[in-house]
C-alpha cells in the first residue's frame, strides 16, 4: 500500500496535468502488476461495493480514539469526508507497518462480507493498527467504496501509454468494456490481449464541449453537419460473433434491459458497432402530450397548456420520442415486464458507425461514416426499432438557429454539430463536435431548507431546499439544488443561515422564507413521490435574486403550467 499511498500523496500535491502524468507513468513502470490493474480499475470507475456500513465504521473509529461518538459526529460534518475523518481521528499505529500492497489489501476487504462482524471488526481495527495516515486513509475509501484520485481515465491512460509504449487510442479500446480485476491480469487487459477475447467491447465514447456562444464563430455552416440532440442514454449497439450486446455511456452492459434490439443480432451484419442514442419511442398516430415548439422560457408569455393529441411524426422517422421519465422507468431494471415494454418501447437512434464489417471506421471522416451508416440502415427491414438520427439541413447559421428554437417540438434538447472531416475521436476535442442546447427552463422560488456541502465545502451551507406557494399560500417544497453559484454567495448564504436558523433536523438547518433564487433545470416531469406532485431534471441555481421580494416569486400555479406546456 505505501507505493499506492505515495502515487496518492503525488497526485494530490499538485495541479500540474504533466506532473500528474509523470507521478502515474513512474508507477506504472515500477508497481506490481496486480498492484497496478488495480489502480486501473480504481481510475476507471471500478471501485470495490462498500463492504460494511458507516455506522459501524464511525462506532469503531470512536472507540478506537477514545472518544464519544457524538463528538466523532460534529467533526464529521467539518471535515467533510468519513475516510478523512476516521484517518484523522485514530491514534498512531501501535504495529510495523503492514507490507502488503494495494492488491493485497482489496484482497482482504473482499474476503469481510462472509464473516461474523467480530472478524470483520478485528481485521478493520488491525488495519488500523498497522498503517500510516496515508495508507489509512485509502484504506477507508475502499471500505466505503467512495474511491477518488481526482485523476480522469483520460488522462489515466495518457500515462499509462508513456509507461508502455502503447498508443493511447489502442489501450482506450481496450480498457472498456466489462472487465474486472477478479477475472483478468494486467498483461491480459493491457499488454498482450488475445484477438477476439471480447467480443463485447466498445469503443471509447467521443464526447462533445457545449457551444456557449454564436455558431458563427465555428465557421462556415458548410463545414458542419448538424442532427437533433436527443433526451434519452447514449449508447453503443455491438454485433459480432452472432452476438448483440448493449453498453450506455457509463460502460454498463443493458443488453438484457432492452429485448426489442434482439432482432437487430440477425438484421445488421456481423462486425457492427453503431453509436447513438435509446429513446423511448412511439408510432405514429398513438397519444402523447405534444410539446410546444418554443426555444426560451418566459413565464410572462407562457404559451396556453397544450392538449393531449397524437405525437407530432418527426421527419425522417417513424413516429415520435416520448419524455424521458418515460424511458426512466426501465432504468436500473434487470428484466423489464410485458407491460413496460408496451408503455415505453425504446428505439435506437443511431448517428455514428464506428466498426463495418469487423473493420475499425474511428480514423474516416464523419461524411464518409454517415454515408455508410446512412446505406447501412436503409438496406434493414423497417420493423427493426433502429433508424438514423436524421440530420437538420439548413441553408446558413441563421435559419439553423430558427431550426434548434423548435427542439421541445420534438422533445430534443437542442442540436449537435459535427464536422464533416472529423474523426470519431475517444472522449473530447475541441473543435470537432459541439452541443448547442436550448436556454434552460427557469423557475424564481423561496430557500426552505439548508444543510452543509461534502470535502472542500463542508464548512459553507451549500445545499438547499426550494418551495414556491400554493394557492392557498402555503409553500411547498419542489427541488432541492447545490450548484451554480460562486463560493463567495455559498459564503454570504451560510452566515445568513447560520444567523437566522429556526430549526435543525441532524444536519438540516430550517430558515425563514426570506431569500429568492432562480432555480434553471432541463425538464420537468409529474411525481408522486413529492409532496408538490412535481420533479425536475437537472436542476440548479441560475442566480441569486437579491432583486426579488419573495412576493415576486413563482407559484406553485406556474410549476402545474410548465408541466402542462413543457412536461411529461
Amino acid at each position: 500500500m505505501k507505493d499506492f499511498a505515495a502515487l496518492f500523496t503525488a497526485l494530490d500535491q499538485t495541479t500540474s496535468t504533466n506532473a500528474k502524468v509523470a507521478a502515474l507513468a513512474a508507477y506504472f513502470e515500477t508497481a506490481a502488476p496486480q498492484d497496478k490493474l488495480w489502480t486501473i480499475a480504481l481510475l476507471s470507475g471500478r471501485r470495490p461495493k462498500r463492504i460494511l456500513t458507516t455506522t459501524r465504521l464511525r462506532e469503531w473509529a470512536a472507540e478506537v480514539a477514545g472518544i464519544p461518538l457524538w463528538l466523532f459526529e460534529e467533526a464529521y460534518p467539518v471535515v467533510g469526508d468519513l475516510a478523512e475523518t476516521i484517518a484523522l481521528v485514530l491514534p498512531e499505529p501501535t504495529r510495523a507497518n503492514d507490507p502488503r500492497g494495494l492488491a493485497d489489501w482489496i484482497e482482504t476487504l473482499r474476503t469481510l462480507p462472509g464473516v461474523q462482524e467480530a472478524e470483520r471488526k478485528s481485521t478493520v481495527l488491525a488495519a488500523w493498527a498497522t498503517l500510516g495516515p496515508v495508507e489509512r486513509f485509502l484504506f477507508n475509501k475502499l471500505l466505503t467504496g467512495g474511491f477518488r484520485m481526482g485523476v480522469s481515465q483520460k488522462l489515466m491512460t495518457r500515462a499509462l501509454s508513456k509507461a508502455t509504449g502503447i498508443d493511447e487510442p489502442v489501450l482506450a479500446h481496450r480498457l472498456m468494456g466489462g472487465w474486472t480485476p477478479e477475472a483478468t491480469s494486467f498483461d491480459a487487459l493491457v499488454i498482450a490481449p488475445e484477438a477476439g477475447e471480447d467480443l463485447s467491447r466498445p469503443y471509447p465514447f467521443c464526447l462533445a464541449y457545449q457551444l456557449d456562444g454564436g455558431p458563427g464563430e465555428i465557421g462556415p455552416i458548410t463545414d458542419w453537419a448538424a442532427e437533433w440532440k436527443w433526451d434519452g442514454i447514449r449508447g453503443q449497439i455491438i454485433v459480432r460473433g452472432g452476438q448483440l450486446f448493449t453498453w450506455s455511456r457509463g460502460e454498463e452492459l443493458i443488453t438484457d434491459r432492452f429485448p426489442e434490439f434482439a432482432p437487430l443480432a440477425s438484421a445488421l451484419p456481423d462486425g457492427t458497432v453503431l453509436d447513438g442514442e435509446i429513446v423511448a419511442w412511439a408510432a405514429a398516430g398513438t397519444g402523447a402530450q405534444a410539446a410546444p415548439a418554443q426555444g426560451e422560457l418566459n413565464l410572462g408569455d407562457l404559451p396556453p397548456p397544450t392538449e393531449a393529441s397524437a405525437i407530432a411524426p418527426v421527419p425522417g422517422l417513424p413516429g415520435a420520442p416520448l419524455p424521458f421519465s418515460q424511458l426512466q422507468r426501465r432504468i436500473g431494471r434487470k428484466s423489464v415486464p410485458k407491460k413496460l415494454l408496451a408503455e415505453a418501447p425504446a428505439r435506437f437512434l443511431a448517428y455514428d458507425l464506428l466498426e463495418r464489417n469487423g473493420t475499425d471506421m474511428r480514423d474516416t471522416a464523419y461524411a464518409t461514416r454517415r454515408a455508410a451508416l446512412d446505406a447501412l440502415i436503409a438496406a434493414l427491414p423497417q420493423t427493426v426499432p433502429l433508424s438514423t438520427s436524421p440530420l437538420v439541413d439548413s441553408g446558413d447559421w441563421d435559419a439553423l438557429t430558427a431550426t434548434r428554437a423548435t427542439a421541445r417540438a420534438v422533445r430534443a434538447e437542442g442540436l449537435m454539430l459535427k464536422r464533416r472531416d472529423a474523426p470519431y475521436r475517444d472522449g473530447r476535442k475541441k473543435g470537432d463536435w459541439w452541443k448547442w442546447k436550448l436556454d434552460p427552463l427557469s423557475i424564481d422560488a423561496v430557500m426552505v431548507y439548508a444543510q452543509s456541502g461534502h470535502g472542500r465545502r463542508a464548512n459553507l451551507f451549500t445545499d438547499f431546499t426550494f418551495a414556491v406557494p400554493d394557492d392557498t399560500g402555503a409553500l411547498v417544497p419542489f427541488t432541492k439544488a447545490y450548484s451554480g453559484l460562486t463560493d463567495k454567495e455559498f459564503r454570504e448564504i451560510t452566515a445568513w443561515v447560520k444567523k437566522n436558523t429556526l430549526q435543525r433536523f441532524g444536519p438540516v438547518r430550517q430558515v425563514p422564507p426570506e431569500l429568492v433564487f432562480e432555480i434553471a433545470f432541463e425538464g420537468i416531469q409529474r411525481s408522486p413521490r413529492h409532496k408538490s406532485g412535481i420533479a425536475l431534471r437537472f436542476p440548479r441555481m441560475a442566480r441569486w435574486r437579491m432583486d426579488k421580494p419573495v412576493a415576486e416569486a413563482n407559484t406553485l400555479a406556474d410549476l402545474e403550467a410548465l408541466l402542462t406546456s413543457y412536461g411529461s
